[in-house]
């Protein structure tokens, strides 16, 4: 297990909740350490919207923990009552990813002495809403995450395993059994991507320039994601149909290992581009075919395909499948080309890519 960010903002936001309780003199400041706990998120954002959804909760615990007191007593029974309440009311708001923090401060209030009931229920209610403030500041200040740069690392990394074992995979060279386990691994992976994309599209900048700067690069980013898909999707397909595709002429394997290794050099090229490590006029060649060459060349895959007549008719569509694959490659990836020359050709001071390449986590 590596150690983060958010393990060492976890440790910050509890040392201040604690701090601030005990300055404040509130009894029982273990419980803004606990609130402070539920309430760290990955994103500023995202402890936001905690922020408010928590609130919410355990405003909804506290009323419950009073009404039930103030009707009943704090019996164990009634308690527990009180539990079943809370949990059915945050499952109807739709607030499930707080029921535990509810939960926490219904049995807070509910445990407090009877004398002097609602006055340390006030205290604890305020208790826990220090730590959710606490947690909340941590955020907002310590250790911000460069999730762009953890975007990016991921994209390269994902996009260099998935492009290596198409290669393999296209000249029957990949060892079948091993690459069904790691396309489960890339999935994993590749979900990991989708998560720092929301992140990295979640950070808010504090002025309208940086948010607007922020969008159009979010824009590139999210495109680098489908063109990974995209690819994946080739891959999976090579591999289910593997025994098809040796079945496939001489010829017709050669033009699809060329026309896959244009293509995947290209992406490559690409996204080194959008970096800034090629130059900005060098051509992409077969991002700039004319719909009309590539068209050729799948009617020519086609007719190869029914002059042998080797593959059955379920077979062909199998072929079918993969060769629509690559046009959707390729048309991404022109998509791609666009995005990068519109993106360095306005504002350049403003778009300068600059993340730190690091081995994915």
């Amino acid at each position: 297990m590596k150690l983060g960010a958010r393990i060492f903002k976890t440790g910050i936001a509890i040392v201040l909740a604690l701090f601030l309780a005990r300055l404040l003199h509130m009894p029982n400041a273990v419980f803004a350490g606990i609130a402070a706990i539920f309430a760290i998120k990955p994103t500023i954002y995202r402890s936001y919207l905690s922020i408010i959804e928590q609130l919410q909760g355990n405003l909804i615990g506290a009323i419950i923990g009073v009404v039930l007191v103030m009707i009943f007593n704090n019996n164990v029974l009634v308690v527990g009552l009180g539990a079943i309440i809370t949990i059915i009311i945050m499952l109807k708001l739709k607030l499930e990813n707080n029921v535990s923090l509810a939960l926490v401060t219904m049995i807070a209030l509910m445990e407090t002495p009877g004398e002097h009931f609602l006055q340390f229920a006030g205290i604890r209610f305020s208790t826990l809403l220090l730590g959710i403030l606490s947690a909340f500041i941590v955020n907002l200040i310590f250790l911000p995450p460069k999730y762009e740069t953890k975007l990016y690392n991921s994209i390269s990394n994902v996009t260099e395993d998935v492009l290596r074992w198409v290669r393999l995979t296209s000249r029957h060279a990949a060892e079948h059994q091993l690459l069904k386990k790691d396309i489960t691994v890339l999935k994993e992976r590749m979900l990991r991507v989708n998560d720092f994309l929301s992140m990295y599209k979640e950070e808010r900048s504090y002025f309208k320039k940086s948010t607007i700067d922020k969008q159009r690069k979010a824009v590139v980013y999210r495109q680098m994601v489908i063109l990974l898909q995209s690819s994946f999707d080739i891959l999976k397909i090579l591999h289910r149909y593997e025994q098809d595709l040796r079945q496939l002429p001489e010829s017709v394997n050669e033009q699809l290992q060329e026309l896959l290794d244009a293509i995947m050099s290209d992406h490559e090229k690409l996204i080194l581009k959008f970096l800034g490590k090629i130059r900005k006029d060098s051509e992409i060649e077969s991002v700039q075919l004319l719909e009309e060459q590539r068209n050729q060349l799948m009617e020519l895959f086609l007719e190869d395909i029914e002059a042998e007549n080797c593959l059955s008719q379920v077979q062909k569509f199998h072929v079918m499948r993969l060769l629509s694959a690559i046009v959707e490659y390729q048309e991404q990836l022109e998509h791609f080309e666009k995005l990068i020359d519109s993106f360095q050709s306005f504002h350049k001071d403003k778009n300068e890519v600059t993340v730190e390449e690091i081995n994915e986590d």
